[in-house]
Order: C-alpha cells, then structure tokens, then sequence
C-alpha cells in the first residue's frame, strides 16, 4: 500500500513527536515502502536515512539539521573479535552524558544499517572516556577524545585514523 512516512524522534524523557510532515518527508508522491536502513552518509554527524519503495528507486532523506552540537562516529575493526566488530560495545562519557551502543548486523526488511556507532553529545566538545568492549572479551579505554570527528578503532591499537566530520548540510 502507498502510505506516508512516519518520522518520531525521541525527545529523551520517554516521549516521542511525529514530524514526518513538518520535515516535508510526505511532500512527494507516497510509494509502498519496504525496508529503512539509517546511517551518516555524508560524514556530517548526522543520521541520514535510505527506504527501499517497492517498483521504484529508493528514497534517500540527508539529515541537514545545523545547530551547535557535538557528535561523534566511531568505526571499529576487530583483529581478535570478528573483523567487522559485531557485538562490541562502547560507552561514551561527555559532561554528564552516558551512551551506550553497540555494533550490529543487519537493520530492518531488506536493508542493512551503517556499522559505524554514532553518538549525540549534546555541548560536549570532548568526551572524558571512550570504553570499547570488544567481543573477544578485552577492554579498551579512551580519555579526552576530541568530538566531531569519525574515529576508526583497531582492536587492541586504539585509534588508527581521525576524520573530520563535515560541516551539515555540505
């Protein structure tokens, strides 16, 4: 069936707001969508989204949010774990903010997710500690690591390459 996206960002305190329509999401002819897979494509930092739409091209929705927060993507490689890291989990301490996260496969119908873990953090221009838990059971620790960038961690070398992300909306 065509029907229009629904688009609910959490506002953290356990709520929810619908702005599929406010973001002009359904603003285009409604397709019979399938599978959503949800990563940063164009290295801003921000969360972009590709639906697969059944007969037709997928729909790619870039995230051009521009504001003054900080964000941070981290790709993990795995040496002893699995390669692609699945199942490692990190833990991200900025001012008083704690994330967790970790690394999957797969996503939704037909579709697979960005691996890199990416995280808001809010005014935090550094994160007081980086902990990965790898899936081969070591720990690894990082403190005071610069936001804004996309950091690549090889397990058990740390960080082996520093990307800055884009500005939004470029």
């Amino acid at each position: 069936y065509r029907e229009p996206i629904h688009l609910c960002p959490h506002q953290r305190h356990r709520t929810f707001t619908e702005i599929a329509d406010s973001s002009g999401l359904n603003d285009g002819t409604l397709h019979s969508r399938r599978g959503t897979a949800f990563g940063d494509i164009n290295n801003d930092g921000n969360v972009d989204v590709v639906v697969y739409n059944v007969g037709g091209p997928p729909s790619l929705f870039l995230n051009e949010t521009k504001n003054a927060n900080h964000r941070v993507l981290f790709k993990l490689v795995g040496k002893k774990s699995n390669r692609a890291a699945i199942g490692a989990r990190v833990t991200v301490t900025a001012g008083t903010l704690v994330e967790i996260d970790e690394v999957r496969a797969g996503g939704s119908y037909l579709s697979s997710n960005d691996q890199r873990l990416h995280f808001g953090l809010g005014t935090a221009a550094t994160m007081k500690q980086v902990k990965i838990e790898w899936p081969s059971g070591a720990t690894e620790e990082l403190h005071d690591v610069a936001a804004d960038n996309l950091y690549t961690i090889v397990e058990g070398e740390g960080i082996t390459q520093t990307v800055k992300l884009n500005e939004p909306g470029r």
